[in-house]
């Protein structure tokens, strides 16, 4: 006998592992190394053969429905990782699996085929992943479930609210000296001021955040490379632990770690990676990348209230430069839903009324200042 609220349910499940099924797929097409992209035709598999489970509740419910295709978000996220690679959009994708990983606790139906342990470990291996600029290696895949690391930044959620910080506040900017009636193109000389010192700001802060890193990791790597050439026994023996902590036997372990330090360059190697959390090859990035990156994404997010006031003057601009910012912040809240899963009208709305709001509440400043200034 059908029951709807079941059937609503089975057909929740149904989408969300026909996302994941594609999303997994996605990336094993987008993957360099055989291992992991391996590893995600895996979970892409695992994730089809729930679907098919959810599939046939339907139809034993002789419920009607449409089989279900990729979300709207989910294809966004697979462009993007064709694009930018797996790693690009990894972060997000560990985020949604550890949010989703007890979706299934409360399910009779998922629990008694062991759907709901599936998604732990899907969890737990994405965790692990995104947690390394190179993704799994070696044992890593097969001993890593019960290690729970989360991941490292988010380029996506980084780009987006980038380009956030410089249309709220070039928005705000700008109403603000429209408020205060600066004559001729005061407010557009305001915006740009305040689009190139925001712009230089994000990239100084980037620049300092990141050179700052990696004279801590290079500082970190020396002690280590020291600690390696006067104690060589003892850092094999810390090696070892460390894979004794991912779940390997003891005499396996050591075996493994005995055989890394025959080699000191890939023994320092394995002891960043392992122990410090650091790619000795990229040390946290480069710090110019990240200064560039910033300063563009700030100024590409403040252009867009800024260009009308470069055609037109008084309310014709103010209008305009509203109207294209509001619609510039309903997109910024719509991208933040691929990292959220939320509405996508939902998260759009609320960021036009946050926008708006401090855009007509610096209006106002700018209006008083005006008014008291001129008389």
């Amino acid at each position: 006998m059908t029951n709807p609220t079941e059937n609503s349910r089975y057909l929740v499940n149904l989408q969300k592992e026909t996302d994941g099924a594609f999303l997994y797929l996605a990336l094993a097409e987008s993957e360099k190394q055989p291992k992991m992209a391996e590893l995600y035709r895996r979970l892409s598999a695992s994730e089809v053969k729930h679907a098919k489970a959810w599939e046939k509740r339907l139809i034993d419910s002789k419920a009607k429905y449409s089989r279900p295709k990729p979300s709207g978000r989910a294809r966004i996220l697979a462009i993007l990782a064709k694009r930018f690679g797996p790693q690009f959009i990894l972060p997000t994708l560990t985020s949604n699996e550890q949010a989703d990983s007890r979706a299934y606790d409360n399910q009779p139906e998922a629990e008694s085929t062991a759907m709901s342990a599936d998604e732990k470990s899907h969890a737990l291996l994405l965790s692990a992943a995104s947690d390394r600029s190179t993704g799994l290696a070696g044992a890593d895949v097969a001993q890593m479930e019960g290690r729970h690391r989360l991941g490292g930044g988010n380029a996506l959620r980084a780009a987006v609210l980038g380009a956030n910080d410089g249309l709220v506040s070039v928005l705000s900017l700008t109403m603000g000296a429209a408020g205060a009636n600066l004559p001729g193109h005061g407010v557009l000389i305001t915006g740009i001021a305040g689009l190139l010192a925001g712009s230089s700001s994000m990239a100084l802060g980037e620049w300092l955040s990141v050179q700052s890193s990696r004279e801590l990791y290079q500082r970190q790597i020396s002690i280590e490379t020291q600690e390696i050439a006067d104690h060589p026994e003892e850092e094999q023996e810390e090696l070892a632990l460390i894979y004794e902590g991912k779940g390997l036997p003891i005499e396996r372990a050591r075996e493994l770690a005995a055989h890394i330090t025959k080699d000191k360059g890939n023994l320092l190697d394995t002891l960043a990676r392992e122990e410090l959390g650091i790619d000795p090859k990229e040390l946290g990035g480069s710090p110019w990348e990240a200064a560039v990156t910033s300063f563009f994404l700030f100024a590409s997010g403040a252009f867009i209230p800024l260009f009308p006031y470069i055609f037109l003057k008084g309310i014709p601009a103010v209008v305009t430069s509203l109207s294209v910012g509001a619609l510039a912040l309903f997109l910024t809240g719509a991208a933040i839903t691929l990292l959220t899963g939320k509405s996508v009208w939902v998260s759009g709305t609320r960021q036009v009324v946050i926008g708006i709001l401090a855009a007509v509440l610096v209006f106002g400043v700018g209006r008083l200042i005006g008014v008291s200034v001129g008389g």
